[in-house]
This record gives C-alpha cells, sequence and structure tokens, in this order.
C-alpha cells in the first residue's frame, strides 16, 4: 500500500516519495516547554508517532528529528518573575514531556534540539532577514517579520493577506508589540 499525502502548496493529494530512499527524514515540531503539555499538544505528537510507525513497517529507514522551544516571551517572563534561570523555569517540563510521551508510548525521537543551542545561528538569520528589509525594529526593540515585504507570504497555505485580518486568532494582543501591521509577527 502507498502513502498518499495531502500537499497544501499544489492542494492536490500525492503519493509520498522520500528524497533518498529508503531514507526518510522527519522534522516536527515539539512543546514550547514554559508549562505542562496538554492533550492538544499530544494529537500532534500522537499523529507524528502514527506516520514514523507506518513509514519503519513499510520499511523506510526513520530518523526522526523533534525540536523544543524552551525560550520564548512566556518563558522569559516566568523566569524572571520567579527568579529563576531559563533552564530551571523548563528543566520539569521537559522532564514531565518525556514521561508523558513515554506513558503513550509515542516512540522517541532521535534528536531533541533546543532553541537554547541555536540562538548564534537564529541570530544570523533574524540579521540576513534585517539586511534584505523582510524584517525590522521596533520601538521596543524587538524584530519583527514584515509580511507585506515578503511576496511570497502565505504561499504554501495560499493564504490571501487581503482576507488576514489582525488579531482574528485571538492569540496575541495587537496592540501587546509595537509593530508596524498588527499581521507582523516577532522573530
Amino acid at each position: 500500500m502507498s502513502l498518499r499525502l495531502y500537499n497544501t502548496l499544489t492542494r492536490q493529494v500525492e503519493l509520498f516519495e522520500p528524497l533518498a530512499p529508503p531514507r526518510v527524514t522527519l522534522y516536527s515540531c515539539g512543546p514550547t516547554v514554559w508549562n505542562y503539555a496538554h492533550i492538544g499538544n499530544f494529537r500532534t505528537f500522537l499523529f507524528v508517532d502514527l506516520l514514523r510507525r507506518w513509514l519503519e513497517a513499510s520499511g523506510y529507514a526513520v530518523y526522526h528529528i523533534m525540536n523544543l522551544t524552551d525560550v520564548d516571551d512566556r518563558i522569559i517572563r516566568e523566569s524572571r518573575a520567579g527568579g529563576k534561570t531559563i533552564q530551571e523555569l523548563v528543566a520539569p517540563y521537559i522532564d514531565a514531556f518525556f514521561e508523558d510521551r513515554d506513558y503513550l508510548r509515542i516512540i522517541p525521537a532521535h534528536d531533541y534540539p533546543r532553541a537554547t543551542e541555536f540562538i548564534g545561528p537564529m541570530i544570523r538569520l533574524v540579521e540576513g532577514l534585517l539586511d534584505n528589509r523582510a524584517a525590522y525594529q521596533g520601538d521596543d526593540g524587538s524584530v519583527y517579520f514584515s509580511i507585506a515585504r515578503f511576496p511570497a507570504y502565505g504561499r504554501l497555505s495560499q493564504l490571501d493577506r487581503r482576507e488576514l485580518k489582525p488579531g482574528a486568532s485571538g492569540r496575541v494582543s495587537t496592540d501587546e508589540y509595537s509593530k508596524e501591521d498588527a499581521q507582523d509577527f516577532v522573530l
């Protein structure tokens, strides 16, 4: 039986074909460890586990990487408020995530890189976006990606920028940051 997946770029169901058979590299987003992971988070992790199991049962050699986002605005705020280092704050949440993963019998990824291990490369990437004027610095010192300056933004998901409504997701207050456009996002 072959695996067919929905391609968001072409808007079609297409046959899965690995780039270098029988090897398949699988990257998935892991938790942002500012709090305990919940069932909504694990829904995604369970899907990735199911996909990986299917690929391996089909004879593919899967190498799976799942990142751990161990720094973001909430983590920085919580660590400062609690008088803890970022590492001290996130350690129990990372431990709990791994315990919950094992309890749910999710196959561990081969590697769990942490965002804090890649701060240098992230800074260089953001500097490149600033140099190319795809990003800008706000009054508060934060750096924002300007979707208006990046014509291909939304191409993969086929979003029409004219139809996007600032703050529609309710996840971030449009007044929380000093940005040029409410649709821009912090880097």
